[in-house]
């Protein structure tokens, strides 16, 4: 454990940032990318109700990401509190409860899914024409591959927070490969004409076993000298306290995701009120606003463990130097992507919408048009949402899971929603698109001052 140790203690802080947050962005740019291309491989058969169905889908796939926050932050913002103390046998039963609670989550949500099924995806609008691609999808990747894949995501969190960061990219960056290369071999040459969406579930499934037998493997190696555990018998050292601290941190985290589902439903119904067009472009914007979010997630995945760890230790001068350091790379990686957005914008979103191939090149002509406006409107937020994941994080690495849950609650309740509203009422579409740029710019407002706050009731040491 000395190599892991020097990270978290003596390590410079700029080093030890880029040993963990570098595996965890590339991660974070491969999935960004695998989606991307998984939505290309489907929108190649010239079916709409298939590109539809996917996309019904994935409405349902997204809430693991709620599940994976929940026992992974949770859980992994524990156990590196718990190593800066020096607590390593605690800190490997909250781990094996984090992992084994994420597999019976995964089991109870599959089984609702595959119960409710029909009424679930009728819901979220399936027609006749779209309801067996979505059954298709939600079966392989839901039903039959929850468990694999809350195992991966819950595994890279558990992992990235004791220092293995490197492992846990390698095992999520894997998967999201591996499922680029299978997906047109399963949708084009395996499975017949007419099942491509099935194929490209089964693609996703393989891959989702895949990584999680090797993160499973990994924790498993190292967890003779981490503290870092999946067998049960660990569990014996937690008590109801330990595992109420894994859900305080968890539980906002899992809800800032559900929250912005939330949001964006809100976002599309009131952009379809102004037009077909007006809803394809702000879908283009919200695909390329994920890029320097990603980025930035990635650095505070990766500095949360290093702010945790020095916090508990009492080395609250490190602490300090982690946050002040993320925060000035997630600058950076704001600014530069808000001038990438500003000057060439029709570039960006010309990738996602052909004018040659369309059927129509005047209705994608305008549909561009909309998309360079709203990319630049919604773009002027630049580095608030980077300030707002950043002390978000910061919130949970020292377990403040009740100022994480308020922020959440603030930031889509309080500001995203009814801001959109009343813009939409003030400026109509372009409204809705500056909507986000405005309550993010609120909401980080906010943040800073519960973090100041929470500073100044526990830390004396001048952060700034």
């Amino acid at each position: 454990m000395n190599e892991k140790r020097e990270i978290f203690e003596s390590m410079p802080v700029p080093k030890a940032l880029r040993m963990l947050a570098g595996p965890t962005i590339i991660s974070q740019l491969i999935n960004l990318i695998y989606n991307a291309v998984d939505a290309i491989f489907i929108g190649q058969t010239g079916d709409a109700y298939k590109t539809a169905a996917v996309t019904l889908a994935f409405t349902i796939f997204m809430f693991n990401t709620a599940i994976g926050n929940l026992f992974g932050i949770g859980g992994g913002s524990l156990i590196a509190r718990l190593a800066g103390k020096g607590h390593t046998e605690k800190a490997k039963g909250i781990s094996a409860f984090s992992f084994w609670g994420s597999v019976a989550a995964a089991a109870v949500y599959s089984l609702v899914i595959w119960i409710f099924m029909d009424k679930i995806l009728y819901g979220l609008g399936a027609s006749e024409d779209t309801i067996v691609f979505a059954r298709q999808y939600v079966m392989f990747v839901i039903v039959f591959g929850d468990i694999p894949l809350l195992i991966s995501l819950t595994a890279a969190h558990l992992l990235r927070n004791t220092g293995y960061s490197r492992q846990a990219s390698i095992g999520l960056s894997g998967g999201g490969l591996l499922n680029i290369a299978l997906d047109p071999l399963f949708m084009f040459v395996i499975f017949p004409d007419g099942m491509e969406v099935a194929g490209a579930a089964v693609a996703t499934l393989l891959s989702n076993v895949i990584s999680a037998v090797y993160l499973v493997a990994v924790i498993i190696r190292v967890s003779d000298k981490a503290p870092i555990s999946v067998s049960p018998p660990e569990m014996k050292l937690i008590t109801g306290k330990d595992i109420r601290e894994v859900f305080t941190v968890g539980m906002p985290s899992a809800l800032l995701p559900g929250l912005f589902d939330l949001a964006n439903i809100f976002l599309n119904a009131l952009m379809a009120m102004h037009g077909d067009l007006q809803l394809a472009a702000i879908g283009i914007v919200m695909r390329i606003d994920r890029l320097p979010n990603a980025i930035n997630i990635g650095i505070c995945q990766g500095s949360l463990p290093l702010v945790a760890y020095n916090y508990t230790s009492g080395n609250h001068e490190r602490m300090n130097e982690v946050i002040r350091t993320s925060r000035r790379y997630g600058i950076i990686v704001s600014l530069a992507s808000f001038a990438l957005f500003q000057l060439a914008p029709g570039i960006l979103t010309g990738a996602f919408m052909s004018r040659e191939a369309a059927s129509d090149p005047a209705m994608a002509e305008a549909t561009l048009a909309y998309a360079v406006r709203f990319l630049r409107l919604r773009s002027i937020s630049s580095i608030f949402p980077m300030l707002n994941y950043n002390t978000s994080y910061n919130l949970q690495a020292v377990g403040d899971g009740r100022d994480t849950f308020i922020h959440s609650v603030v930031r889509i309740l309080g500001f995203y929603i009814p801001i959109m509203y009343l813009l939409d009422m003030l400026m109509g579409a372009d409204g809705l698109a500056l909507s986000f740029a405005i309550s993010e710019m609120l909401s980080s407002i906010f943040v800073l001052w519960l973090f100041n706050r929470w500073k100044r009731d526990h830390v004396h040491s001048g952060m700034n």
